[in-house]
């Protein structure tokens, strides 16, 4: 027996590595849709065949699509419905409607009329509104967000739906398992030694869900009633109140809204909440029928990679597309990948003045060095980039002619576009416009502007730096 084990274990082993090499580049080949990701794969499992395929079963195979099927009630891919074409009422910008019609077939969705947007900047004027939200609340409260710290704030927010509860308020908080990782012991324990309803989004330690660690739900929600919702960049932690000092502030923009789109919003959560916990959420208490409040014309966009992803991608190209006189971009983290890249130069190349407004220091570093490794591709194709100074800014938004708006929690870098579960809404609004254009030009009056001199200036080993850290832009 011994010697038959010692003649053939071998071999088996040989035919097994082999059988799972060929099947990781075989999947790898077939499903990879980005062919750079595909080779990337392929290279790494032949080159390290059992650890390679390995490694490929844990963070290459998306997972998320199967589970997301089975709750739907089966396995087909349902297209989008095709919206009809739109209207946009109130805005002189006749040649957005095409943007219009993009974001209809990509999402399935109309565009609502009727809603109030308004801007809440930083948590100082977002999380007044938002607590005394929940304590105004007589039937329900939905939250989902990425991080939810146990520090003072958070706290708050435990207290506020603690009292919701105590009122007989229906209460759910789905709050993502990396993101509540971020406070040691997590905000979970508070929340359920309070009675209030919580859920980890996708929980990374339990065996067998290694595979999730990279497909994070980075939504930030908060429903009230099902007739009103917050949503844009900020969590639930203390570094975002500016005004009582916190030891790591963090600027960020948030909105408040009213109206029909509210509803494009609470069937997310009720989606996400599905997912994690199989619980419907369904009655007058959760979605109400809605009444017309405002002027803005709106619909969400939600993203992820439970479904064919890239919405969020394609609104991007589509706006670089429409826009004719100005195109307006905040954001934290930008490594757009060659296709953004091209369109946001084509943008620039026809003459339309395209602002892209970035932290002087970000609070990744290895995120800094790829993006310093990239912007010279957008100064020398006639983009402006401006680095904003002092306090780390997570503000996001886009905007496109004075006249569009687009804002929630996705940024500009490949994690959120492929891996992360996004939320954000398109707004036809020229007020909204004004509003958030007028924020935008406040940051760049303070900011300086990035110019190829200084790029091309780089020592050489930053340039190496920087260079060795863009090779890792699709991870980041």
């Amino acid at each position: 027996m011994i010697d038959f084990l010692e003649r053939f274990l071998p071999l088996a082993s040989g035919l097994t590595v082999l059988a799972l090499t060929a099947v990781a580049a075989g999947h790898a080949i077939l499903y990879k849709r980005d062919s750079r990701a595909a080779v990337a794969w392929v290279a790494l499992i032949l080159l390290s065949p059992f650890f390679g395929a390995l490694l490929y079963f844990l963070l290459g195979i998306n997972r998320i699509r199967r589970k997301a099927n089975v709750l739907k009630g089966g396995g087909a891919t349902v297209e989008p419905a095709r919206p009809e074409r739109p209207h946009i009422e109130g805005i002189d910008a006749p040649h957005l409607e095409g943007l219009g019609r993009l974001g209809g077939n990509v999402t399935g969705l109309p565009i609502v009329s009727g809603n109030r947007i308004d801007p809440l900047v930083n948590g100082d004027e977002a999380f007044p509104a938002m607590l005394e939200a929940i304590e105004g609340a007589d039937h329900s409260v939905a939250c989902s967000t990425y991080i939810f710290d146990n520090d003072a704030v958070g706290r708050m927010f435990v207290d506020a739906f603690a009292s919701a509860r105590e009122r007989d308020v229906e209460v759910r908080v789905l709050v993502d398992d990396v993101g509540a990782r971020y406070s040691i012991p997590s905000i979970l324990g508070p929340l359920r030694r309070a009675g209030v309803p919580a859920a980890r989004f996708l929980p990374t330690f339990i065996p067998g869900k290694a595979g999730f660690i990279n497909l994070r739900n980075h939504r930030k929600l908060l429903c009230i009633d099902g007739r009103k919702a917050f949503i844009g960049g900020i969590n639930l932690r203390e570094g975002h109140w500016i005004s009582r000092e916190p030891a790591h502030p963090v600027r960020d923009l948030h909105f408040a809204i009213e109206g029909p789109v509210v509803a494009h919003l609470r069937d997310v959560f009720a989606a996400d909440w599905k997912f994690t916990t199989r619980e419907d959420l369904a009655g007058p208490e959760w979605q109400p029928d809605l009444e017309e409040t405002g002027g803005d014309q709106a619909r969400g966009v939600a993203d992820g990679p439970d479904e064919d992803f890239d919405k969020i991608r394609w609104i991007f190209i589509g706006a670089l597309g429409a826009a004719q006189h100005s195109v307006k971009v905040v954001t934290p983290y930008f490594l757009p990948d060659d296709g953004l890249n091209t369109a946001i130069n084509a943008a620039a190349l026809r003459s339309v003045e395209v602002d892209i407004v970035l932290p002087e220091k970000g609070n990744l570093p290895f995120v800094d060095w790829a993006t310093q490794a990239m912007l010279w591709q957008n100064v020398k194709g006639g983009c402006r980039i401006w680095k904003t100074p002092g306090t780390f800014d997570h503000s996001k938004a886009m905007v496109i002619d004075d006249a569009w708006v687009f804002f929630g929690s996705s940024n500009w870098d490949p994690r959120s576009l492929r891996l992360n579960f996004e939320l954000n809404i398109e707004t036809f609004s020229a007020p909204l416009a004004e509003r958030i254009d007028a924020f935008v030009e406040e940051k760049k009056a303070r900011s300086r502007r990035v110019l190829l001199d200084e790029l091309d200036g780089r020592a050489l080993p930053v340039k190496l730096r920087d260079g060795i850290a863009r090779m890792f832009s699709p991870f980041l």
